[in-house]
C-alpha cells in the first residue's frame, strides 16, 4: 500500500487525511505518541531500540505566569521527546525513554530547565533552573556543562537518577533564598507538587519570588539567586567530585554520589 495517506473524494475523509499529514510534518516525519507529543526517528520510537519501556511526565511550566504554548523537550539517559504546554503551562507526554530526563521549556524570551528521576510530576520554574545550578556546581561543572554533556556523561546521568541527591538539591535551594531573600516558601517540594497558575502553593510561591527580586522581569533567575546557588552547590559537592578552583571546573571521575543538604552561604 502506499505510504501516503490514501485521500478520497469524500470531505471528511480529505480532511482526515490533511490533518494526519500536518501531524506528521509537525513531528519531522518522526513517530508522534499521543496528541502533540513527537519522539525521535531513526526507525525505532525516540532513536531507542525496541524494549526500552515508556516513561510518563508531566508538569507546570511557570515564572508566576504560566509559560502557556512553550515547546517542551525531554532529553532521557535514552530517548527523548517533546510537547507543546497548554495555555496554563500544564504539559504530559508518554514516550519510550530511560530515566533521567532533562527537561526543557521555551516560550518566547523564556527557557527554563528542570529534571526528571522517573515517572511522574516533575515542574519546570525558576526555582527548578537554580536547582540545575546548585547540582552543576556540587558536579565541579556549571548548568550550560551539565545539560550539553547530561546526553553522554555517566556521572551526570547517575547524580540526576538519584533521587536522595536531587531532593537534596532541591531542600538546599529552599533553605537557601528563604534565608537569603526573608520569606517562607509555600511548598519546598516544589520540584513534584502539581499546581495551577493564579493558585496558592508553587506559584504563589514563584510571585513571591519575584517580588523579593529573586526572579527577574524575564521570568529568570536573578543574577543574585545564580550566584547564591553557584556557591552553596560549590561548597558542597558530592561525594567523587574533586573541588574546583573555580565554580565553573571540569567533572571529576565517576564515583558513588550522596545527597547534600546545603547550607545558607
Amino acid at each position: 500500500m502506499n505510504t501516503h495517506c490514501a485521500c478520497f473524494v469524500r470531505p471528511a475523509l480529505a480532511a482526515m487525511c490533511v490533518a494526519s499529514l500536518a501531524t506528521l510534518v509537525a513531528c519531522g516525519g518522526n513517530s508522534c505518541i499521543g496528541l502533540g507529543v513527537c519522539g525521535g526517528g531513526n526507525g525505532v520510537p525516540n532513536g531507542v531500540p525496541n524494549g526500552v519501556p515508556s516513561v510518563a511526565i508531566s508538569g507546570t511550566a511557570a515564572t508566576g505566569n504560566a509559560l502557556a504554548s512553550a515547546m517542551v523537550s525531554f532529553s532521557c539517559a535514552q530517548g527523548s521527546g517533546s510537547t507543546l504546554s497548554d495555555g496554563g503551562g500544564h504539559y504530559a507526554a508518554t514516550f519510550n525513554a530511560t530515566p533521567p530526563c532533562v527537561i526543557t521549556a521555551s516560550s518566547g524570551g523564556t527557557t527554563l530547565h528542570s529534571l526528571a528521576f522517573g515517572d511522574g510530576t516533575f515542574n519546570t520554574t525558576p526555582e527548578t533552573e537554580l536547582m540545575l545550578v546548585y547540582l552543576a556546581s556540587q558536579l565541579g561543572t556549571n548548568e550550560t556543562s551539565l545539560i550539553a554533556g547530561f546526553p553522554s556523561n555517566a556521572q551526570f546521568q547517575q547524580v540526576l537518577a538519584n533521587q536522595a541527591d536531587v531532593l537534596a538539591a532541591q531542600s538546599a535551594v529552599v533553605t537557601n533564598l528563604q534565608q537569603r531573600y526573608a520569606l517562607t516558601l509555600m511548598a519546598p517540594a516544589l520540584l513534584t507538587t502539581p499546581f495551577i497558575v493564579g493558585q496558592a502553593g508553587v506559584d504563589s510561591d514563584l510571585d513571591a519570588l519575584a517580588r523579593a527580586g529573586a526572579i527577574d522581569a524575564n521570568g529568570m533567575p536573578d543574577q543574585a539567586a545564580v550566584s547564591l546557588l553557584s556557591a552553596a552547590g560549590l561548597a558542597h559537592p558530592l561525594a567523587g567530585t574533586p573541588t574546583p578552583t573555580s565554580g565553573t571546573g571540569s567533572t571529576g571521575s565517576n564515583g558513588s554520589t550522596s545527597g547534600t543538604t546545603g547550607g545558607m552561604m
